[in-house]
């Protein structure tokens, strides 16, 4: 019985719109909102604890924010993301075209293509 209730539980929050991510241990690939600036960054769960969690971003900067302000890491090929092209510091928009772990292809919209690790990509 006290599965069902946590599936009808799990099922009720995704109904809901909510986008946490559910299963939060440590080690988990997330999606965080960095510093709350409405840009979603690629990273691992270091620690949890008193309804928080502190990500360690593919970048490599850390940050301890509340449960519910991280998504599970959903990237796929085709997804559209924005990128630094080349580590210039602007970000550019285009499409997932390769994954392999931190390893990610992206064609641009403006015709460039580029293989770089995902700490250099986030989502809105």
């Amino acid at each position: 019985m006290k599965n069902v209730l946590s599936i009808i539980m799990a099922a009720s929050f995704l109904a809901s719109g909510a986008s946490a991510a559910l299963a939060q241990t440590k080690g988990d690939w997330v999606l965080g909102n960095y510093k709350g600036a409405g840009y979603w960054f690629p990273g691992v769960i270091e620690k949890i604890g008193g309804g928080s969690v502190t990500i360690r971003y593919d970048d490599g900067d850390r940050e301890t924010v509340a449960s519910s302000a991280v998504r599970p890491y959903d990237w796929m090929i085709g997804m559209k993301v924005e990128c630094n092209y080349k580590g210039a510091g602007d970000w550019y928009p285009g499409k997932i075209t390769a994954l392999a772990g931190e390893k990610i292809g992206i064609a641009y919209d403006d015709g460039d293509k580029e293989s770089t690790r995902t700490g250099r990509c986030r989502t809105q």
